[in-house]
């Protein structure tokens, strides 16, 4: 939803420090992110996660931003510095990575507010009037400076951002928003099993998306107080949140579409939420439009040729149905089957790939057969390999089965070298 001046929101995007929490290892991904920190995990053919929020930003016109880093970073800083350094400092405006590198604590990052706590130096230096707070592990596309003006126009202290989903699929999942009929919050819980409803639909509650806006001022003491408090977490679902809203202006903000439906929200925690949220880009009409010109997602990446599809034999036909397929692979012989493959992968004669995401540099030798698979990124899949069809087996092959039938392969799996090249 647009907000109908846009100069006073730009105005106010211009005063905002974006920080974007970007060091969670994202553990229910199991070894996907053994070698890489979630927000560094690929999707969609040819993004990073993290480019997401950082898309988000630049789009909303906030052009000032933090991204903090903990967990096997190399991947993400390095994506971060080649793809997103081109900002112009002499003009107020940049993309910094913020490592956790005990500037004001012994301790590495101890939590969300931790995070913040051990930045607040920077916080302050910078000068903006307010903070926005960002979770960097969603797949969304948002204008935050609509988000903004609410906070402002509300005068609120903190706004959450907030998004109406099924009780079933939040209970034991996200932190959960009683709110009254003006959507002040009344009360946050953190991942509650009987979520509270939304006013007036007792099959919908209000989900925290991790994301928030402070006033600068407020955030800094309560960074302060929290980081001497005796018991807490240093994080703003657990501790700060719930403890500051009887006393103070907070609000939710609903995140929704223009038309003032659910707009598309995607936390890719799970392998099979990962698996699921790649498979919704091949769609006909997918949720999330990638295509859009006048929303961008912004990324690197590196330049390679044109994919390739070669041999048109009855018995040996290289093709793509209902697939994405990115630049640097070449296709000979192989089929390709609602299917979505990052750069670079060969796919060898006679081999057919069904309903699988297909990360960067793996290669697919002759007469293997995949479905409903993740493949990550450098595998050699060797001759003949059959994935994706007998869950024992795949378990025997030393590969993880999710509980909906998906199947993950990493080099380590194969035998195979892993980790960064």
């Amino acid at each position: 939803m647009e907000h109908p001046n846009p100069r006073y929101v730009s105005r106010l995007t211009k005063d905002t420090l974006a920080l974007i929490l970007a060091g969670g290892r994202g553990s229910r991904l199991f070894e996907l992110t053994n070698w890489r920190a979630k927000p560094a995990l690929y999707f969609g053919g040819k993004f990073r996660i993290i480019d997401f929020p950082l898309s988000n930003c630049v789009n909303s016109g906030i052009r000032r931003v933090g991204v903090l880093t903990q967990y096997k970073a190399h991947s993400l800083i390095r994506h971060i510095q080649v793809g997103w350094s081109h900002f112009k400092r002499e003009l107020g405006e940049y993309v910094e990575v913020l490592p956790a590198s005990q500037r004001n604590s012994p301790n590495w990052y101890q939590g969300t507010a931790d995070a913040l706590y051990q930045n607040i130096d920077i916080i302050r230096a910078s000068g903006a009037r307010y903070v926005v707070v960002l979770s960097g592990d969603h797949i969304y596309k948002m204008d935050y400076g609509t988000m903004l003006a609410y906070h402002v126009e509300n005068q609120c202290q903190l706004t959450v951002s907030c998004i109406e989903t099924p009780i079933e699929e939040a209970a034991g999942a996200f932190g959960v928003m009683t709110i009254d009929k003006d959507d002040r919050i009344l009360r946050f819980d953190e991942k509650p099993a009987e979520p509270t409803p939304v006013p007036g639909n007792t099959s919908q509650c209000l989900a925290s998306m991790g994301n928030y806006i402070f006033d600068t001022e407020f955030l800094l003491d309560l960074l302060t107080q929290d980081a001497t408090k005796e018991g807490s977490d240093h994080d703003f679902g657990k501790d700060i949140i719930p403890s500051i809203i009887s006393e103070n202006d907070v609000y939710a903000f609903r995140f929704k579409n223009a038309d003032g439906e659910r707009a598309y929200w995607r936390d890719v925690g799970t392998l099979d939420a990962f698996w699921e949220a790649n498979m919704e880009m091949i769609q006909p009409v997918p949720a999330l439009n990638l295509y859009d010109s006048s929303w961008p997602i912004w990324t690197y990446q590196t330049q390679l040729p044109p994919a390739k599809f070669v041999f048109n034999d009855d018995d040996r036909r290289g093709y793509a149905v209902d697939s994405m397929v990115s630049g640097g692979c070449i296709i000979s012989g192989g089929k390709i089957d609602r299917s979505l493959l990052f750069s670079d992968v060969r796919v060898h004669s006679y081999s057919d790939i069904e309903e699988s995401v297909i990360l960067p540099e793996v290669e697919i030798n002759r007469n293997a057969k995949i479905k409903r698979a993740i493949i990550d990124r450098t595998c050699v899949i060797p001759p003949g390999m059959t994935i994706g069809y007998d869950a024992e087996q795949d378990r025997a092959n030393g590969f993880r089965v999710t509980k909906k039938g998906v199947v993950l392969v990493t080099p380590e799996m194969l035998s195979q070298r892993g980790g960064p090249r």
